[in-house]
């Protein structure tokens, strides 16, 4: 018999977070694959895109992930605690002062600057050691990344280099969800002949997006995010399994009268007798504010049993209400759970509705969801 989260939820959840670890380690499988000829990280950034870091690296050692990139050093200290052998990146900046903490934890800074360069190879020989780092070379994102002058710079100061084991030469792609957009090509060559400049080394380009754009964007190391966690990484590409589920349980169900008005600012007013389920969830578990609705503009669709249930008035901080009218009688009640991403709603799906991306949904859902983690992995 299958597992039922509901089942295990505790009696005084209002909302259920599903996490499938084995979907992310299917998709990481899948992803693997299309990139085989090159070694497969896992980007682990905004605890595992809302999913949980400790729990996705350890289902993801499983599958045989061995590196892992985080966006802040905080990040990298929870993947090290679950993966005491992986290789670490850091990709959001190294400070001066900051190197014993990198040096204790060997977790490898990505140099993004000639003076964060400098202060990593100062480290170094203060240490006595040539520690591990990633430099990242602007090819044309204006981000974060060595520009052409510092790259000639650092071309020109072969001491630098020599201070430190520089790991991976790395950049990021600007457009690769749009695989027609000229700056994957731009990007690429710039790549290319930034390398050509610096001691040869093992390079990194293609997030989840590029290593659709083909063997030309893999490289060595392919560093898939968005598409690991079931989002959909480009143009033309399906999603791979979905590995999130939202639910929320209904608190109260009650009839209305036509011409009454729902919610905050009487923005909706009811066209026929309607029957309302209020459910215990709201923008401040990720359910952004426009995702509700007002006069002449539907919003959003939770589902109950595979029913429709259309938000009526806006969303609040903490409360939801549905139009519950058409559903079978008896499935909403009180204490009954709805879905609001799931089988029937994906997250780039709510997200388009909620006018952004999936990376910005998924990594907003609250903590105040209770979390179940299901799949051989979960512990």
């Amino acid at each position: 018999m299958a597992f039922d989260p509901r089942k295990a939820a505790d009696p005084t959840a209002t909302s259920l977070l599903t996490i499938d670890l084995a979907a992310l380690r299917a998709n990481y499988a899948t992803l693997r694959g299309h990139a085989k000829d090159s070694e497969c990280a896992a980007v682990i950034k905004a605890d595992a895109y809302g999913t949980g870091a400790e729990q996705a690296v350890r289902a993801l050692l499983r599958e045989g992930c061995k590196t892992y990139f985080a966006a802040t050093f905080a990040e990298a200290e929870i993947i090290r605690a679950a993966a005491r052998e992986a290789t670490i990146y850091v990709l959001d900046g190294f400070f001066a002062g900051s190197g014993p903490a990198f040096a204790e934890k060997a977790i490898r800074p990505v140099l993004s600057s000639l003076p964060e360069i400098e202060d990593w190879a100062a480290f170094c020989r203060e240490r006595g050691q040539p520690l591990p780092a990633a430099i990242q070379l602007d090819t044309g994102m204006n981000r974060l990344g060595l520009p052409r002058s510092e790259i000639e710079q650092l071309a020109a100061a072969p001491e630098l280099l020599a201070s430190f084991a520089p790991a991976l030469l790395m950049s990021h792609l600007a457009c690769a969800d749009e695989p027609g957009h000229p700056l994957n090509e731009t990007q690429l060559k710039s790549f290319e002949g930034y390398r050509a400049m610096l001691p040869a080394g093992p390079a990194s380009f293609a997030n989840s997006a590029g290593i659709f754009l083909g063997t030309r964007y893999h490289f060595d190391l392919v560093r898939p995010g968005f598409a690991l966690y079931g989002g959909k990484a480009a143009e033309g590409r399906k999603p791979l399994r979905q590995v999130v589920r939202l639910e929320a349980r209904i608190v109260q169900v009650h009839d209305a009268s036509a011409g009454t008005s729902v919610g905050y600012g009487a923005a909706h007013v009811l066209s026929r007798p309607t029957r309302i389920a209020t459910l215990s969830i709201g923008y401040a578990d990720g359910i952004f504010r426009v995702l509700g609705a007002r006069d002449g503009k539907p919003g959003f669709a939770a589902y109950i049993d595979g029913h429709a249930a259309p938000a009526l008035g806006r969303v609040s901080m903490d409360l939801i209400t549905l139009d519950v009218t058409d559903v079978p009688d008896g499935l909403a009640h009180r204490g009954a759970w709805i879905e609001i991403l799931g089988a029937h709603v994906s997250i780039d799906e709510l997200a388009a509705q909620a006018g952004t991306i999936g990376y910005e949904m998924l990594t907003s859902l609250s903590r105040r969801a209770q979390r179940i983690y299901t799949g051989s992995e979960a512990e």
